[in-house]
């Protein structure tokens, strides 16, 4: 399954990617929209054949995991992490 992000939500006074708290996304196949705690993205990208992606302006990029002490979302594009996620509207 492949969803797009579409949206975050960061916590109060964050602005890093550590602090998007949820984010809003659209299914890729069916249109399905939908919202999910980072947690349970992070969780979902980790089982098989579960893949996120953002629009930039030149296509889509990869959305991978940060293993740290509080796993976080982040994207990665051209073989090296990359702000995205932090360029889409807040919510």
């Amino acid at each position: 399954m492949i969803i797009y992000i579409t949206a975050v939500h960061m916590a109060s006074g964050g602005s890093r990617h550590e602090h998007i708290e949820s984010v809003k996304w659209r299914d890729a196949v069916t249109g399905n929209t939908g919202g999910s705690q980072t947690g349970a993205i992070v969780t979902w990208l980790s089982a098989s054949g579960n893949f996120a992606r953002v629009q930039n302006g030149t296509g889509y990029v990869a959305v991978g995991t940060v293993k740290a002490s509080v796993p976080y979302i982040r994207t990665y594009a051209d073989a090296k992490w990359s702000d995205n996620l932090l360029a889409l509207p807040r919510f």
